[in-house]
Parts: C-alpha cells; sequence; structure tokens
C-alpha cells in the first residue's frame, strides 16, 4: 500500500497596515487559515501610504462608487465570518507610528498581542489611533509601555525596516494591502 506523501509546509506572508479595514478582516482570518492548512504565517508591516505612492493607487475610498461597494462588501464579509466591523470615523488615519512600532516588534513573542490590539482599536473600537493620548491608552491597556513602544518606534531600526518592507513590496508587485505571498506568487 502505498502511503500519499505529505505536502510541505507552505509559508504565507501577509503583508499588512493596520490602517486598511480590508486587512483587518484578512487579520481575523487568519488563525481558522493556519489551524486549517497548518502554514506559517509571517507578518510583514508595510505602509500603505507609501505603497500607493510608490504604484499611483488611492484607497478605494477616494473613488465614490467603489467606495461605497467596499463598504457593502466588507460588511458581508464580516457578517459571514462573524468578525465585528465598525469603519472607523477617523478614517483614514497616518499609521506611520503604529506600523514603526509593528517593524520594531514584529517576530518578539509580544507582537501578537500589539497587532490584535492595533487592529482591535482601529476597526473594532473606532479609536482616534492618530491622537497620542488614545494611542497611548489603547497601548497601556494591552500591556505595553507606551512610551517604549513610541521611542521603539523612532529606531531607525524599526524606521529602516518598516521602509525596507514596503519598497520590498512594491518591487514584488503590490499595490494595496492585505497582500499575501505564498513561495513567489502573490495573492
Amino acid at each position: 500500500l502505498l502511503m500519499p506523501q505529505a505536502r510541505p509546509k507552505k509559508t504565507l506572508e501577509f503583508l499588512f497596515d493596520v490602517g486598511s479595514p480590508t486587512t483587518y478582516l484578512a487579520h481575523k482570518r487568519l488563525p481558522d487559515l493556519i489551524a486549517r492548512t497548518g502554514a506559517d504565517v509571517v507578518y510583514v508591516p508595510v505602509l500603505l501610504g507609501g505603497i500607493f505612492k510608490a504604484t499611483g493607487n488611492a484607497s478605494p475610498v477616494m473613488v465614490p462608487a467603489k467606495g461605497v461597494y467596499m463598504g457593502a462588501d466588507m460588511a458581508r464579509f464580516a457578517k459571514k465570518f462573524g468578525v465585528s466591523l465598525n469603519m472607523n470615523p477617523y478614517f483614514p488615519i497616518n499609521t506611520i507610528t503604529l506600523m514603526r512600532m509593528a517593524a520594531g516588534m514584529v517576530g518578539e513573542e509580544a507582537f501578537p498581542r500589539l497587532d490584535d490590539a492595533l487592529f482591535d482599536a482601529m476597526w473594532k473600537g473606532c479609536k482616534n489611533m492618530g491622537d497620542p493620548e488614545v494611542l497611548a491608552s489603547v497601548l497601556a491597556g494591552a500591556g505595553f509601555d507606551p512610551a517604549v513602544l513610541l521611542a521603539l518606534a523612532e529606531t531607525a531600526e524599526a524606521k529602516d525596516r518598516l521602509k525596507t518592507n514596503t519598497e520590498s513590496a512594491v518591487a514584488r508587485g503590490a499595490f494595496g494591502a492585505p497582500t499575501f505571498f505564498v513561495d513567489d506568487e502573490m495573492f
């Protein structure tokens, strides 16, 4: 009897910016995907505004018909998968500080907690994450020292990692977020 060959474990690169509601929806679906496929997920913080600028793309909300459709489509997706999604009244928010924090923390044990806190504050709690006091409150509520993460966001390493990730995303063909790569195939 021939035994079926085990398929090699796949790695999914998840290029994300917490300022994107569609990326939030994808983030909420990743645990199920991991459980179902056994894939390893590599979180890659990028700056969506930088990707848009480099590719000439723009937020769907900048195109009225596209924005209306996208809102309805996201609501359908959220309902289907039981994800709480609230459109943030402060959207769009400049996420450079948030994404520098993520770039500085990615790979650390506490990264998932930070990522969840930032995404949930934006798209579940509708917080103005561009307000330093609100950001500090969200970070403290998630068990972080806001001063430490704000200092991390200002380090050359975090800034360089975010910039490099963003430039690499564009070079690989990304034009928005979320973007996924499995091997060299983009989704």
